[in-house]
Order: structure tokens, then sequence, then C-alpha cells
């Protein structure tokens, strides 16, 4: 067995593997490269080992002994530590690597494999992002590929009480073959996959390079890899007549099934390990909340499927008896609407600005996927707050469309926004106690990951829940998440909402809209100054490409080329003041599933400061400069003799912007 425990060896804390045989420990081997960006901080709680060098003087073949707790081993003192590999009695040899050693430059496996280690094992705890599966699978089938070997690879699977979901996909690969591949989203707590290796592939193929030889030989007479000889152990078997595992095609999700399967699981592990009794989602009949809902339909299915597979005696059957007070019933829901009738429930919180339309969606969207639906007009709520402003002050606010002022009519919508956020929480108290029910439900929100960069949204508001499945996808996804669940659930209602214009509803119809009929013509695109295409490429660029205003500035000159220096100048400044003037927002954004190398999520990935001068005074001048520049270099600009856009940060403060899902 080989298993990842902490260890306290002379004073430092190291994250170790420790390798077991028969109830005795053969190796304590410390993780030399720690994971300390993005999601991670592991030297906050573990020192990175560094073995001695090797010299002609300092011979270190044999080990460096770590004492055991005699309580927990009372008939093995100690074991060996260190970077060694061990090698068998039969000549078979096997050495691991941890996580994050797979991913550095100078990994641990290329050094074992030219000291001829026939087996690597790597137990990571690598978690999901949209689309990282595939540069997993890269390292590990080029690291058996270039080096030859077979590499073990168990990744953790679940919520692990955070953001982040680790998605399995355990892997077995011989000489960049894949002869196991573990399912990347479930439910089960373990899985195993299993196949049988002829190690004498392995032999035969690093043979085969004569490159890995010459350096091979070169690493091993300059400094040799320790290691630990165990001839009371043998590793392999001759049998003749063994099934050798064959070769397997490499399995993929779409990044639709990936928006779908990873939060389907992250919220099923959540829910199960937090006490709660369902999910609470204010379903507005828009492209993100009808997004939530299918996630959680997604959920449901996943569930009904595996206590179909496995019966009522099945983890999962227990936990959804527990969730339903079922318990010992033999409860077998027959649908995954069934499910989500217990464990799911939806409202529609309507105004006098809301449309028929989306009101429709959502009520078609709910019984399509069986949850418990209800409809609340919020206008006497709003009525109530507004008639309260007004006794105090003597005021009466309005909007833009009425003659009200641009602070009036952001108040306006703010409100509305607001009040969505106390009655989800008061429904989800309350509606166990309605239904007949004990416990609680975990509110919903549903603000996808470019609003969150832009700040497009009110700061409590319906976005601030208990959870947010949807806070690490970006808007382009989102949508074509929905147009695959439409056909993959047969839910027509999700291709209508996928294709519907996103809109907040918090103003006013226009005197030319028919509120009965039609949709409502404030749209968030409009409304944000930007297109979610747009703040996509922003969004990458800040965070993964690490980009400034001003080199942001230069990268979008270059892939904006339809427009001028002017124009790209004037969406680069609005960005980043809108960006700057909002990023308070995210000190108090709910926690949100990480799907998105870009996610602004300031608790646990994006550390930066909440504070910024949102002129960027020296940068935008250099940016005014480098516009100037373009223009001489062209005579007179590249876009023809099109009038310069305005290129000034905007000159309100309000920082408050209005969206709600």
């Amino acid at each position: 067995c080989d298993f990842g425990m902490p260890v306290l060896h002379k004073s430092a804390r190291y994250n170790c593997r420790v390798l077991v045989y028969n109830r005795k420990i053969l190796l304590i081997r410390p993780k030399t490269a720690l994971a300390d960006s993005g999601n991670y901080r592991e030297s906050r709680w573990f020192t990175a080992y560094r073995r001695p060098l090797f010299s002609a003087t300092n011979n270190i073949s044999s080990c460096v002994s770590h004492l055991l707790p005699p309580d927990l081993f009372p008939d093995q003192r100690e074991a060996p530590f260190g970077s060694q590999f061990i090698q068998f009695g039969d000549g078979v040899t096997l050495g691991c690597e941890s996580c994050e050693e797979l991913w550095t430059p100078q990994a641990s496996h290329i050094e074992m494999a030219l000291n001829g280690v026939d087996i690597i094992t790597n137990g990571s705890g690598s978690h999901h992002e949209l689309r990282k599966l595939q540069s997993r699978l890269e390292l590990i089938l080029g690291a058996t590929r270039k080096c030859g070997g077979v590499y073990l690879y168990a990744n953790q699977r679940g919520c692990d009480g955070g953001r982040m979901y680790f998605d399995g996909s355990a892997m077995i690969v011989c000489n960049g073959n894949i002869l196991g591949q573990g399912v990347q989203f479930g439910l089960d707590d373990v899985e195993v996959i299993t196949a049988c290796i002829d190690l004498e592939d392995v032999r035969s193929y690093r043979a085969s390079l004569p490159s890995l030889g010459i350096q091979a030989a070169n690493a091993t007479q300059d400094a040799p890899m320790p290691y630990l000889t165990l001839s009371q152990v043998k590793m392999a078997h001759a049998d003749f007549f063994s099934v050798i595992t064959q070769p397997r095609e490499l399995r993929l999700h779409s990044p639709e099934e990936e928006c779908c399967l990873g939060p389907a699981c992250w919220l099923w592990d959540f829910l199960r390990r937090s006490g709660a009794s369902g999910f609470f989602l204010p379903l507005s009949g828009g492209a993100d909340s009808s997004a939530v809902a299918a996630i959680v339909h997604t959920m449901c299915t996943l569930v009904y499927h595996q206590i179909k597979l496995h019966g009522p005696t099945s983890q999962v059957a227990q936990d959804l008896q527990r969730l339903t007070h079922t318990q010992g019933t033999g409860f077998m829901p027959s649908s995954p609407q069934e499910v989500a009738s217990h464990v799911f429930t939806t409202c529609f919180m309507g105004s006098s600005n809301s449309s028929t339309s989306t009101n429709s969606r959502s009520r078609r969207l709910a019984a399509a996927i069986g949850s418990y639906h209800l409809t609340v007009n919020i206008d006497l709520m709003v009525s109530a707050v507004l008639k309260t402003f007004a006794i105090a002050t003597g005021k009466f606010p309005n909007y833009e469309s009425k003659g009200g002022t641009r602070g009036e009519d952001l108040a306006l919508q703010n409100i509305q926004a607001r009040l969505r956020m106390v009655t989800a929480y008061l429904f989800a108290q309350l509606l166990p106690w309605v239904r007949g029910r004990s416990g609680f439900l975990l509110v919903l929100g549903s603000a996808n990951v470019d609003e969150a960069l832009r700040g497009y949204f009110t700061k409590y508001d319906a976005s601030s829940a208990d959870l947010n499945p949807i806070g690490g996808i970006n808007k382009g996804d989102l949508k074509r998440m929905l147009l695959y669940c439409a056909d993959k659930f047969d839910i027509a209602v999700l291709d209508e909402v996928a294709n519907a214009e996103p809109t907040a509803e918090l103003r006013p119809f226009d005197s030319n809209e028919n509120d009965e009929n039609d949709y409502h013509t404030q749209t968030d695109e409009e409304d944000m100054g930007m297109t979610y295409a747009e703040l996509s490429y922003y969004g990458r660029l800040r965070k993964i490409s690490r980009c400034g205003p001003v080199t942001m500035f230069k990268k979008l000159i270059q892939i904006w080329q339809h427009l001028t220096p002017e124009e790209v100048a004037a969406k680069v400044k609005k960005f980043f003041a809108m960006y700057s003037m909002n990023r308070h927002k995210m000190c108090t954004i709910t926690p949100a599933y990480h799907a998105e190398a870009y996610s602004p999520d300031d608790n646990r990935f994006d550390l930066r400061q909440f504070l910024y001068n949102v002129r960027w005074t020296w940068q935008f001048r250099r940016i005014d400069e480098l516009v100037k520049n373009a223009q001489a270099h062209v005579g007179g600009g590249v876009g023809g003799d099109s009038a310069a856009a305005s290129i000034c940060p905007p000159s309100s403060n309000v920082s408050d912007h209005t969206k709600v899902e």
C-alpha cells in the first residue's frame, strides 16, 4: 500500500508517501516540491524535503531512520526515511512521487526512470478545472512515453470541504499507453482499477531508446539515486496464462459535460455532509439560475441511477434516506424528478418589472426537473421599504426613465435584488416546516465568473447564498451547457433559455414594450458596457497571463485587429475602472465551485488587494501615449477616419451596479 500522511521528522513536518507491506512500513518518502500557487498554500503546513547531495565521500545509499511511535507500532521501532526507491527480491523496482512533483520541470519520475525504476506511483490531490484533465493526462502519458515504465496514478475524489472538487480519474499507464482509467465524475467514495502488466515490456521499451541509455548511464555514474533492497519481498509472479491488459482509448468529457457533472458531484458531497435537508434556488427563468437548476437535476439523475444500480443498501441510497428521513424503509426513488421533489425547492420571485416569459420559463423548467416550486411577488416588500425611506427622508426615488437620477435608478434596482436575498433565506429556513419536514435548506446562488470579475451584481443580493455551483464558469460555457442539457435530458425549455437575451428585469418596461408578452429590453451586456465574450478575454489576460492595463492593451490590440487602437484603449480602460471599483465585492462573494483558471475569488484563489486607484493614473496615461504612437505610425489611425472613442474612466463612483439572477 502507498498512502499519504503528514510526518514530523526531526522538528520538520513533511508531506509524505508511506509504503507499507504486510503491516510493516517499508519506506517513508517525503515530498520534495510543494504546491504553492492558485488554490494551494502547502508550505503553510509542510517543509519541502531536500535530499543530501551525493558525493564519493557521502554514500547515501543507506537510509536515514525515522523513529516510530511505540504505541502505534509495537512491532516496529523505526522505518527508512528519504527519497529512495525500493528494489524487491525478484528485481522489480518501485518508487513514488506525490502530486505536484509530476508538474515540476525536474520531475521525480525522470530521475527514477533513469535509475531503472520499473513502477512509479503517484498519490495525488488534483482538483477539477474545466479542460484540465487533458493536461494532467498529457503529463502522465509523456512521462512514460519518454522514459518507459509503469505509472500508477490515484487521485482524490469528492468535495474536500471547500470550493474545489477532486475529480478522481485514476490511471494505469505503461510506456505511454493507457491500460486503465477511472471515472472522472462519480458518487462512489472509492473506485479501484486494475491491470496485468508484463514488466519485460518496460525493459524492452527502454532498451530501444539509445538516448535514454546515454542519459541513464550518466545519471547513475554521476549521482546515482539511493535505494533500499528488500530481498524477502517479491512483487512479480511468472504466469504464462495471465491475460495481459491491452491499451485502451483515452476517455475525456466535453466542457459541457464537465460543467454539469463536476458541480453536480460537488453539490451532492456538500449536501450529504452539511446536515441540510436540500437546496433552495431563486429561479428567475434566466440563463444563470436555469443553469444551476440543470446542475441540480444532473445531481438528482446521478443519485437515481446510482441507487438503481446498487440498490437501497448502497452508500448513496443511505445518504438519500437520511436526507429524506426515510431510514429503514428501503426508499427507492422512481425517477430523478422524485429525488428532486424531496431535496430541491425553486422559487420565482417576480415583480412588476418581470416579464411573463421569464415566469413561464421558470415554471416549466421546475415542472420538468421535478422541484417543489413557488411563485412569489416581491412588490409589496419593495413598496414597504420605499415608504419607510420616504417617511424618514421626505424623498421618494424614481427610475431614470421616469425623471430620476442614475443614483436613484440603481438604488431602486438594488432594493429589489436585496429583498430577493432576504426572501430566499426566509423561505429556505421555513419551507421544511411548511412541508411537515425537519431541517433547513441551503440557498444556491447563480452569478457566473464573468459577472464576478466585472462586479456586475448587487452586493448582498440573490448572488449572496450558501453555495454557488456556477461561480467559476463563464457565460459562454454555461450557454453551451444549457443546450447540452436540453438535448441530454429532453428539456426543451432549456434551449429557449439559452437563446434568450440575458436581462436582470429590474427596471420598468419601456412605453413601447408589452409587459404581458414581450421580453424585457434591459439587457446585461448593455448594462455592463461590455460583452461576455470580451469579459472572458479580460479575465484570462488579467489572471492567467498576469496582465495589467498596459500589457492587456498591447495584447488586445494584436487580437482585436477589427478595432482601432482608440477603441481597444477605451474598452481596456473601462474594464479596469469597473474591475477596480467593484473589487471589494470579492471579499463577500459566495463560496463558488472552482472551475475556471481566471476566477476572481479573493478568499482562496485570486489573492489581491480589494482597493485600487480606479483612475490607474500612470497606466492609463501610458495607454494614451501608445495610442498616439499607433496613430502616428499609420498616419492618423488604423481604422481610417472614424472618430476616436472616449477613453476616459467613468466619472461615476457608484460601484453597487445592479444584477440579479
